[in-house]
């Protein structure tokens, strides 16, 4: 499930009077991009946004076994403080799943949850970090494959489970990546805008990856207000789709 689809502003964005962010159609409404992965064991979320409470809100969501990390930005990260009341209820720290620099930034940005004397109140995230690479894992009954992307100057992971690939925040797929891309159903992939970004896909870029990985099905996010919904969706070729919040894709 998409419980978010939009950029590191959300749309509408904050300020903005454009036609999109004023008039938009309900797919219009983006909150930071992230996903809920259904595997045989339970619920993997991926990435922990700033939205985070009014996603689990807002899809009835109150269970999550694991936490995984595309990368330390604040988009994908500030977040993490609302999984307490999962861990309430489940009785046991959240299994956090990333990369070393994921995990510095987590402990910088939540310090508190792990000081000898948390502070007292409302409680604090109870963690449990497990490192990840590039190396295959397997997590809550299902094999997971962690895809090297390229994020401006940024190195970023995408996911594959089984025949479908999560790749959000990427400008650049390494050369030992592509191969990782072959036989998909399903395509998750970054594209910001129409223009060229330093760090995210366009539109056109976007599809030039489709053009050579040929997935069965293509779903853009970590969409701009720059791509409305109704019209974008007019100009996509056959097989590629916007994505929006509350979208629900089978895993194959």
């Amino acid at each position: 499930m998409f419980l978010g689809t939009g950029t590191s502003v959300g749309v509408p964005m904050v300020g903005c009077g454009c036609d999109t962010c004023r008039d938009g159609g309900p797919k219009d409404v983006r909150t930071r991009t992230s996903a809920l992965v259904g595997l045989p064991e339970g619920h993997l979320l991926i990435d922990t946004t700033p939205d985070l409470r009014a996603q689990l809100l807002r899809e009835n969501i109150g269970r999550v076994d694991a936490v995984v990390y595309t990368h330390d930005h604040v988009d994908h990260v500030y977040g993490l403080d609302d999984v307490r009341p999962l861990c309430f209820h489940s009785g046991r720290p959240m299994q956090v799943l990333c990369e070393e620099a994921v995990e510095r930034r987590i402990r910088l940005a939540f310090d508190y949850a792990f000081s000898d004397k948390p502070p007292a109140g409302g409680g604090v995230p109870k963690l449990g970090f497990a490192r990840i690479g590039t190396e295959p894992f397997d997590l809550l009954g299902a094999r997971v494959v962690p895809l090297r992307l390229e994020h401006g100057p940024f190195k970023v992971l995408g996911f594959r489970f089984g025949n479908v690939a999560y790749c959000t925040d990427t400008s650049g797929i390494p050369d030992a990546t592509w191969p990782l891309l072959e036989g998909l159903d399903v395509l998750v992939l970054d594209c910001l805008r129409h223009t060229t970004h330093p760090t995210h896909f366009s539109l056109a870029e976007a599809l030039a990856v489709v053009d050579r990985v040929r997935p069965k099905r293509t779903l853009l996010v970590h969409l701009s207000h720059e791509l409305p919904h109704e019209a974008t969706s007019r100009m996509l070729p056959t097989g590629v789709e916007l994505a929006y919040d509350g979208l629900e894709v089978p895993l194959t």
